[in-house]
């Protein structure tokens, strides 16, 4: 039985994509790098903030730890004008929680700008929100999916991780987690499925259906 739903939040719940170049590329202009593209940001979100900052920046960049700082800050204050919730994504949380099914998110993504989005877009629904805060390593180290789990008071076993990227699919496997991967995010089903991903959704019926 599903007591527990953990959620990725960019490319799962909400659709950060756009924001997070914008912001990225004001940053890397400030410091007169290129600017990245659209294509490029999708490819380098998924392992946090700073391995995006990582891909981002030119080989001859030597200030990482300055323009990572100032893309957190920057990231963390946006409006979030250009991110928008997944179609269907609000309604499923709500009645999943309806049913009393606990729900999380556990993301990559600074914790400062977890909250604000998670604020911003869902209130407080959500029972846990865990995002990079510095105590637990990112996914797809298991640490911080399993302690929301020991914290919602479920056993992996009967928690069910959705995400869309590699490091989701592998998180689930790492941490003893039913795993689901929507296909509506920033990778493909071929890339989902080398990361060892087997069950798919490619709307929020299926995803409800497997639930």
């Amino acid at each position: 039985m599903v007591k527990a739903v953990l959620f990725d939040l960019d490319g799962t719940l909400l659709n950060t994509l756009p924001d997070i170049r914008f912001v990225l590329n004001e940053t890397l202009k400030k410091y007169s790098y290129p600017e990245i593209t659209v294509d490029e940001a999708r490819a380098y979100i998924g392992e946090g903030a700073y391995r995006l900052v990582e891909r981002a920046l030119p080989d001859y960049a030597t200030n990482i730890e300055e323009f990572f700082e100032d893309f957190k800050k920057v990231y963390a204050a946006c409006a979030n004008e250009r991110t928008y919730v997944y179609e269907g994504m609000t309604e499923l949380v709500t009645r999943l929680k309806a049913k009393g099914v606990k729900v999380a998110i556990i993301t990559n993504k600074p914790q400062e700008a977890t909250e604000e989005c998670v604020k911003q877009f869902f209130g407080d629904t959500f029972d846990f929100v865990g995002g990079d805060s510095g105590d637990f390593p990112c996914k797809p180290d298991p640490t911080l999916a399993r302690y929301a789990a020991l914290t919602l008071r479920v056993s992996p076993a009967e928690c069910v991780f959705v995400g869309d990227g590699e490091t989701d699919a592998q998180t689930a496997i790492n941490a003893g987690m039913k795993g689901v991967s929507v296909l509506w995010g920033y990778r493909t089903r071929q890339q989902l499925e080398k990361a060892g991903a087997t069950r798919f959704a490619s709307s929020v019926k299926e995803l409800e259906k497997f639930l």
